[in-house]
C-alpha cells in the first residue's frame, strides 16, 4: 500500500490562510516532515529551512526533549481547566519565562497564538489606565507598517493595509505613527541604520493631536518583522520610550518575531536597552509545536487589579486554553533545550558571519537593500511595474521547487531568518542558494 503522506488530499476544501489559493493549488508547496535544519516534501527532497518554519522554530525541528514532553504530557494530564483552576507546569513555565525577562517584568499571561497575545496586551493596557482612575485614557497608538496579528484590536492598531482594508472600522480611538524605512538614506544598513532617529518625534505630533491623557497605550514591533524587517535607527526606540514616559503612556513591545533568542538575546527590550511595560510574545515559546503566546507585565499593571474583594475575578482576561497543559509541557521542554545549547544568545554569536554573508549578495539582479540584524535579514527586490509582489513570488517558487530553500516573502521582500541550531556551513548554504534565487528572476 503506497505511503499517504505522500500522496495529497483533494485541495479545494482548504481555504488557507494568507495564501494565494489559486495559485498554490495549481502547484502546491508541501511538507511532509522535518528534522533540525531541514523539511521534506513528498517527493522526498530535503529543504533547508531559512525562515525557521515561521520566525517559529529557533531550536530546530524535531528536538528529543520537546517531543517527549508532548508525548509523556498527553498521557499524564491532557487537559485542565484555566478558569479558578491551574496545574503544576503553568507555573513552573511563568516562573522560568520570568527568569529570562527583563528586569522589569514579574507576572505573565498566557494565549494560544501572536494575535491573541496583542489582544491580551491591548485589552491589559485599556483596562490598567481604568483601574487606576485614568478611564479617559482609551486611544491606542501603532505605527504604519506594523503587524500586530489578525484579530480586531491587532488589525487596528496594525499598519499593513491589505490587511486592514477589507474589515471596515474596526477599533475606533486608534491612530499610528510614520514607519521608519527609509531606502534613500538608509539602504544596505548593516545593523541599526544611522538615519532616522527623529521619526519617533511623530509620535509627539500624535498626542499632540489628540491629546496625550487621552492615549493609554503605544504598541509597536521593535524590529518590524512581517512588512519586511524593518530595523529601529539608532537612539529611535530611546526617544519612543522617552515620550512614552513623559506623558505615563503604557509602551507595549510586540516582540512575537524577536522574543526567544533571534537578536542574540532573550527579547529584543534586552538587545536595544529599552524597557517597555508590556512584552507580547508567542511563536518560539514552543519552538512553533503547540499553539501558545505568553504577556508579560511589570508589578506595577498586576498590582493595579489586585485591589478588589479577595473573592472577585481581577482580570476579566484569558482563553479555555490559555496555559494549556500539553502547550506548557512544550514550552518548559523548548525552554530547556534553549537553555542546554545557550540558543538564547547564539545569534550574537553568528550575527557578524551572517551579516557578512547576506551582504555579499548586494550586486545580484534586481536587488535594491539588504538590512539584516542579529539572526534576520531583509533582501528587497525592485517590483515589476503594475504587478507589485510578482517577483517575490516568482524567488518563493524558485527557491522551493529549483534551489531546496524555504524563503518568506512579503511584498517583494525576500526575509531570512533560520533556526539559531545553524551553523555556519548552513549559512552558506543558504547564501547559495538565495544567489542561484536571485539570479534566476527576470
Amino acid at each position: 500500500m503506497p505511503d499517504s503522506t505522500n500522496i495529497p488530499n483533494d485541495l479545494n476544501s482548504y481555504w488557507m490562510p494568507f495564501t494565494a489559493n489559486k495559485r498554490f493549488k495549481k502547484n502546491p508547496r508541501m511538507f511532509v516532515s522535518a528534522d533540525r535544519m531541514h523539511y521534506k516534501t513528498p517527493d522526498g527532497r530535503e529543504v533547508i529551512d531559512g525562515t525557521a518554519g515561521l520566525w517559529c522554530v529557533n531550536a530546530g525541528h524535531r528536538r528529543p526533549k520537546i517531543v517527549e514532553a508532548i508525548q509523556k504530557q498527553a498521557y499524564e494530564l491532557d487537559f485542565a481547566p484555566s478558569f479558578q483552576m491551574g496545574h503544576p507546569k503553568a507555573f513552573e513555565l511563568a516562573n522560568k519565562l520570568i527568569d529570562i525577562a527583563p528586569d522589569n517584568m514579574e507576572h505573565v499571561m498566557y494565549t494560544n497564538s501572536g494575535s491573541e497575545s496583542v489582544e491580551t496586551a491591548l485589552k491589559t493596557a485599556l483596562a490598567y489606565q481604568r483601574v487606576r482612575g485614568e478611564g479617559q485614557r482609551f486611544r491606542l497608538i501603532g505605527r504604519e507598517r506594523g503587524y500586530h496579528g489578525v484579530n480586531f484590536g491587532g488589525i487596528s492598531v496594525g499598519g499593513i493595509v491589505a490587511n486592514r482594508k477589507m474589515f471596515g472600522t474596526l477599533l475606533t480611538g486608534v491612530d499610528h505613527m510614520r514607519h521608519t524605512h527609509d531606502l534613500s538614506r538608509n539602504a544596505f544598513s548593516r545593523g541599526q541604520p544611522e538615519h532616522g532617529a527623529e521619526l519617533a518625534d511623530d509620535l509627539e505630533r500624535i498626542l499632540m493631536l489628540h491629546d496625550p491623557s487621552t492615549v493609554a497605550g503605544v504598541i509597536i514591533e521593535p524590529v518590524a518583522g512581517s512588512t519586511g524587517v524593518l530595523i529601529p535607527p539608532k537612539g529611535y526606540l530611546e526617544k519612543i520610550k522617552a515620550i512614552c514616559e513623559k506623558h505615563n503612556i503604557l509602551l507595549i513591545f510586540d516582540e512575537v518575531i524577536t522574543g526567544y533568542g533571534r537578536l542574540g538575546k532573550p527579547f529584543a527590550a534586552q538587545y536595544f536597552d529599552v524597557m517597555p511595560d508590556i512584552i507580547i510574545s508567542a511563536k518560539g515559546l514552543t519552538n512553533g509545536v503547540l499553539p501558545m503566546g505568553a504577556v508579560f507585565v511589570t508589578k506595577e499593571i498586576h498590582d493595579a487589579f489586585m485591589n478588589g474583594p479577595e473573592h472577585m475575578i481581577d482580570f476579566f482576561h484569558g482563553y479555555t486554553y490559555s496555559g494549556h497543559p500539553m502547550a506548557c509541557a512544550a514550552a518548559l521542554a523548548t525552554m530547556e533545550t534553549y537553555q542546554d545549547e545557550g540558543l538564547l544568545t547564539r545569534a550574537g554569536e553568528l550575527a557578524q558571519y551572517w551579516e557578512d554573508a547576506v551582504h555579499s549578495l548586494k550586486d545580484h539582479p534586481y536587488v535594491i537593500d539588504i538590512r539584516n540584524i542579529g539572526l534576520v535579514a531583509a533582501i528587497e527586490l525592485e517590483s515589476i511595474k503594475g504587478e507589485p509582489t510578482k517577483r517575490a513570488t516568482e524567488a518563493m517558487d524558485s527557491a522551493f521547487f529549483d534551489n531546496n530553500i524555504l524563503i518568506r516573502t512579503t511584498g517583494d521582500i525576500i526575509a531570512l531568518s533560520p533556526p539559531l541550531i545553524i551553523e555556519k556551513n548552513q549559512i552558506d548554504e543558504i547564501i547559495d542558494k538565495v544567489s542561484n534565487v536571485l539570479k534566476s528572476l527576470k
